[in-house]
């Protein structure tokens, strides 16, 4: 088991507590596949909803919080049944704009992953109104239910009424959806190929900025984020926030960044290089480098 995890075992319950400890092994990163949580339940006899408000202290193990010290976690349960641990990320001296809330991490984590839609965001507290308009963005955001300790689960409407959202601005295929952007580049370096795939599938209706980063590391690990925009443009979350993210939820130290890549189309009306390379040099002495392409 992952050292960062000692501490929340022991505020777990007794069942749980020995049945997941398995599961938090050198390479778990905040995923727990539907059988998984099956077997969870099965073992231990404990309700999902309270199995899940159990679970909430090993996702705030992931988070990185030099600023606050206040560890938060999300989990985010996908259409297929898979959660998704997110964790709060914050940057050493930087803006607190670049900061991720545990909820953008756990989301951001579910769509790397493939997922195509949320139906629940369990919490330990209300979330607040930046993470309340990014659940919004996403797939039937408004039907997502936020599950709170001791109470019964409310859809996001509830929290969020009168919500301003993608189909306010005629965007009919949200976050989530499957996106494919035709962007050219020729290339035969892996880190770019993957970078340009991945710039393919962002999401950037607002500002068509199709953007992504890969990090890679000493030991030639990757880690990518995508852009995903917002409708209300601020909790966008950053391909270079969701990339760290990526990094902290795998225990990887960010002075491990061996090599940083940014990809964005040329049509964008932004360019997100600036924030990027604020960014990476918060955490690490590593030049970015910075490719522009054309669409299709």
């Amino acid at each position: 088991m992952q050292d960062r995890f000692l501490k929340s075992i022991a505020s777990l319950p007794a069942s749980l507590a020995t049945a997941i400890v398995p599961i938090l092994d050198k390479d778990f990163s905040g995923h727990i596949s539907a059988q998984q949580l099956d077997e969870l339940i099965k073992t231990t006899k404990i309700e999902e909803h309270t199995l899940l408000q159990a679970l909430l202290p090993i996702s705030a193990a992931l988070a990185t919080p030099p600023i606050s010290q206040f560890f938060v976690g999300a989990i985010a349960k996908g259409s297929s049944g898979d959660l998704y641990m997110g964790a709060n990320l914050e940057l050493p001296g930087e803006a607190l704009c670049h900061s991720v809330h545990a909820e953008q991490s756990a989301i951001s984590h579910a769509w790397l992953k493939g997922e195509t839609g949320i139906k629940d965001i369990v919490v330990n507290a209300s979330p607040c109104g930046h993470c309340r308009q990014f659940i919004n963005e996403i797939v039937d955001g408004g039907l997502v239910k936020i599950h709170l300790p001791e109470q019964q689960p409310q859809l996001l409407s509830y929290y969020l009424p009168y919500a301003f959202g993608p189909a306010d601005l005629n965007v009919s295929q949200p976050l989530l959806s499957k996106q494919q952007h035709s962007l050219m580049l020729g290339s035969d370096d892996p880190m770019i190929i993957e970078a340009l795939d991945q710039a393919a599938k962002s999401y950037a209706p607002y500002t068509k900025n199709y953007a992504a980063v890969v990090l890679e590391t000493k030991d030639g690990t990757t880690y990518c984020g995508r852009y995903a925009e917002n409708a209300a443009f601020n909790p966008s979350m950053l391909p270079m926030q969701m990339a760290l993210s990526s990094m902290a939820r795998h225990n990887r130290n960010f002075s491990e960044i061996n090599r940083a890549v940014l990809i964005e189309s040329s049509k964008g009306a932004i360019s997100l290089v600036g924030a990027t390379m604020d960014a990476l040099h918060a955490v690490a002495a590593v030049e970015l480098e910075h490719i522009v392409v054309e669409p299709e």
